[in-house]
């Protein structure tokens, strides 16, 4: 990068930055997109956790892989839970960002670059030709910018992030998904019913069967990128629950421990991991290999971590009417 370019950016950062600042003062809280607030109850009862696989084509040294393929999923066994809900769809943008302002709480990175908490009339302060950079360096936008006046440029601003209102909400660490969730009169789901969800009660290895399709989900590899929950109705669990392999991995409630019968050590085991599940856009090389958006694979991360493929869900006890939103 250039010294004028690095110089520009630098100006451009201060610009938007300061915009964010008078937005979170604005707190004008747009309407979240209709149905997201949805629910699915998945029944209580029995069903088929872990595996009882073995990396039998030695996957794991062919291609590096940072923890022995399958087997903290040992034991392949029955679990009873309770009934209880979860969200049929990952947490949106127009969801967190209800709680931001709210709450007055952090901003994810991702807001901070794209712009999506900027509201039209904070917006309205910059001169058409800061409107015209920030429509094209940060909305993305395209066409002729040059022949648009303050009101259209607005517009165009305006529809861009309506558009990103049901993108799974990422770059959020483990703390912010439970405060979230929290807020919102749920929790985060616990591993086990993050799988029940996921895979139903038959033990199938993805959420719509046994056979691997991408088409099915929006997997590493693909040009989309993120893409908004619900765009893979092929790719629905069991009991209707959207994305529950790829878009964004998704934080559970739980630290990366082993399974109660299993025999696998690992030094990873302990309260120093999060578990997260499903798979996100983001894998690239091997991690976009289908072994990772199987329903029992076990990611783990520091529970500090925020990457730009991992959101999360929310569940709630079914006998327990949601609370929150104080």
């Amino acid at each position: 990068m250039t010294t004028v370019s690095r110089r520009a950016m630098r100006s451009w950062c201060r610009v938007s930055c300061a915009l964010l600042t008078l937005a979170l003062g604005s707190w004008g809280v747009r309407a979240p997109a209709a149905g997201m607030d949805d629910m699915v109850l998945i029944p209580g009862g029995e069903f088929i956790m872990g595996s009882d696989r073995v990396d039998a084509e030695e996957m794991t040294r062919e291609y590096g892989f940072g923890k022995p393929l399958y087997l903290d999923e040992h034991p392949r066994r029955r679990v009873n839970l309770p009934p209880f809900y979860i969200d049929k769809y990952e947490v949106t943008y127009a969801q967190y960002r209800d709680f931001v302002i709210a709450r007055n709480y952090w901003v994810p990175g991702v807001w901070k670059r794209n712009g999506y908490l900027l509201e039209r009339r904070v917006l309205q302060i910059a001169d058409v030709a800061r409107l015209r950079r920030l429509a094209r360096d940060t909305y993305r936008l395209e066409g002729d910018l040059g022949s648009m006046d303050k009101a259209a440029l607005l517009d165009a601003i305006e529809a861009r992030q309506r558009q990103w209102d049901r993108l799974p909400i990422a770059e959020v660490s483990w703390e912010d998904a439970r405060n979230y969730c929290t807020w919102a009169g749920k929790r985060l789901p616990t591993e086990a019913e993050w799988e029940k969800a996921a895979r139903g009660n038959d033990g199938r290895e993805y959420p719509w069967g046994n056979d691997w399709d991408r088409s099915r989900a929006n997997v590493g590899g693909s040009e989309e990128g993120v893409m908004p929950v619900g765009s893979f109705p092929r790719g629905r669990s069991p009991y209707g629950v959207y994305d529950m392999a790829g878009n964004v991995m998704e934080w559970v409630a739980d630290w990366y421990r082993a399974y109660p019968g299993s025999d696998y050590r690992s030094r990873d085991f302990g309260e120093k991991f999060k578990v997260v599940r499903g798979g996100g856009w983001g894998g690239v090389g091997h991690y976009a290999l289908k072994y990772f958006y199987r329903a029992a694979y076990r990611f783990y991360v520091a529970p500090g971590s925020r990457f730009n493929d991992l959101g999360f869900r929310c569940a709630r006890d079914a006998a327990e009417p949601g609370q929150g939103k104080e």
